[in-house]
C-alpha cells in the first residue's frame, strides 16, 4: 500500500505513539501520562529520527563503527531523551528502560511497515 507524503508522516506518527503506548505499559520507569505526552513524544520522536539522527550518525560514524554499533544505540536513546525533554508528562528512569524504549519503537515500527508493505 502506498501512502501519500502526508500519510506516512501520520502512519509514523501512530507508529511511534503506539509504540509509546507500549513501552509505558511494559516497563515500570516509563511513565508517559496524557494523550498530550503521546502526541508530542512521538511527534518529537518522529522528526528526531528523520532530521537530527541520520546528521548524528554520519558526523559519528568513525565512532559507531569503532564501537560496533554500540554508539548508534547510544545516539537513538538521545532521541528518546529529546522527546522525554520536550513532551509534558514524560518520563524515563534508568538506562535499561531507554534501551527498552528503543527496542519497542524500532520494533513497532518495523512491524507496522512490514504489515503495510505486505
Amino acid at each position: 500500500m502506498r501512502f501519500s507524503f502526508a500519510g506516512q508522516l501520520l502512519f509514523a506518527w501512530a507508529l511511534n505513539a503506539l509504540a509509546l503506548w507500549i513501552s509505558n505499559g511494559l516497563f515500570s520507569g516509563v511513565d508517559i501520562h496524557g494523550w498530550a505526552a503521546y502526541l508530542i513524544g512521538s511527534a518529537v520522536l518522529g522528526i528526531a529520527n528523520a532530521i537530527v539522527k541520520p546528521i548524528l550518525a554520519i558526523l559519528t560514524l568513525p565512532l559507531i563503527i569503532f564501537t560496533l554499533g554500540f554508539f548508534y544505540l547510544l545516539i537513538n536513546i538521545g532521541m528518546v531523551a529529546l522527546a522525554e525533554w520536550i513532551a509534558p508528562n514524560f518520563s524515563v528512569d534508568g538506562f535499561w528502560n531507554y534501551v527498552g524504549i528503543v527496542f519497542i519503537v524500532w520494533l513497532v515500527n518495523w512491524a507496522g511497515t512490514a504489515f503495510v508493505d505486505a
